[in-house]
């Protein structure tokens, strides 16, 4: 079987390859009479696209979304809305040096073990071009879920974390590195340039929050909404973990420490004194903000010759050339962005389903 939708009431399809001629999205389950152009979608398809500083690739896609079906009228009609993205800027001749040779860290290998064939032109199907549609996507969740308000950013690259107590939102847009702490950011540009100048890589770590989730969207068992949301995350390209709220932090604390205390509030519900579970508690929402953490590994594709074998076996040196992220960390909080408002969406319409 091969897996390419995800969710479950609302639901994402998406299609394409790195140096295919486009790619996209098909959005299905998205409730009718919203509001939707492509000048709805582009902004955050906009902040993800690349070659917008030296520290991402140099790769020149202006990622202009085309909507070809599922909207009359500027209102979505319940139907399934098809996206698609045209790719523009291919170089497939930089990776005729691995079309036999598998690249350390990346998929090339597992390609061909599972299916026998593999497109190495950019990675094919697993290059994080593929994230441009799921960003697409997620503009459209976001209609389904407008008392909820999702921020993603970057809390960490190579090792160097923001200060907590310097963060500001705004700074998010006024640096490449969607980072809310000004000093962190001056900082990472020595870090990721001084990478990138050696042909090298850094990991990062994106840190989300989504705020207005109401208490009760998810489900105890097996469709828990942290469950979800870490299946969602991990199913971006060069995430190796996922924490939601405290996450191994909590593994350290004791049993007093971690509880989330509680208080009678004002509203309908009471107030919590903590957030150590991340806005969930048993798999259902709690009314706190929802809070995840992923880890993005250090781009595979470097400069810096590795050893590996080619497709024949034979041993071999791989210096992979082309234009890639020398911390493909830091476009990833587009990606996480939308992939948050994907799962919220979706639980949305599954809590109202079941529970009115």
């Amino acid at each position: 079987m091969s897996w390419n939708t995800f969710g479950r009431a609302f639901r994402f399809t998406t299609w394409g390859e790195s140096h295919g001629p486009a790619l996209g999205v098909v959005v299905d389950g998205c409730p009718p009479g919203l509001m939707l152009d492509e000048a709805a979608i582009q902004p955050f398809l906009d902040a993800r696209r690349p070659g917008q500083s030296k520290f991402t690739t140099q790769r020149q896609e202006a990622d202009q979304v085309r909507i070809l079906s599922g909207v009359f009228e500027g209102r979505t009609t319940g139907t399934p809305i098809s996206l698609m993205i045209e790719n523009t800027d291919q170089r497939s001749k930089d990776y005729s040096e691995i079309a036999k040779a598998y690249r350390p860290g990346h998929a090339d290998y597992a390609y061909d073990a599972k299916y026998g064939v593999r497109d190495y032109r950019g990675g094919g199907r697993s290059s994080a071009r593929e994230t441009a549609a799921r960003v697409a996507a997620g503009a459209i969740a976001r209609l389904a879920i407008p008392e909820v308000e999702v921020l993603a950013y970057v809390s960490e690259i190579g090792g160097d974390a923001i200060d907590h107590a310097n963060f500001d939102a705004a700074e998010i847009a006024n640096n490449p590195f969607f980072c809310p702490d000004a000093e962190a950011a001056k900082r990472w540009e020595a870090l990721v340039d001084d990478a990138r100048k050696a042909g090298s890589s850094l990991g990062a770590v994106v840190e989300c929050v989504a705020k207005g989730v109401p208490a009760g969207w998810g489900a105890p068992v097996y469709a828990k909404l942290d469950s979800d949301l870490a299946a969602a995350m991990m199913t971006i390209n060069a995430t190796k973990g996922v924490e939601i709220g405290d996450g191994f932090a909590a593994a350290r604390l004791s049993g007093e420490e971690n509880a989330d205390e509680m208080r009678s509030g004002e509203g309908a519900g009471p107030e919590f004194l903590a957030n150590h579970s991340g806005g969930v508690a048993g798999g259902i929402s709690t009314g706190q903000p929802v809070v995840c953490r992923v880890a993005f590994k250090p781009t595979s594709s470097i400069l810096t010759p590795r050893k590996s074998v080619t497709s024949d076996g034979e041993e071999t040196e791989v210096r992979t050339k082309g234009r890639h992220d020398p911390c493909v960390g830091i476009r990833g909080a587009p990606v996480v962005e939308a992939m948050m408002a994907l799962v919220l969406a979706d639980h949305k319409l599954l809590h109202r389903a079941q529970c009115g």
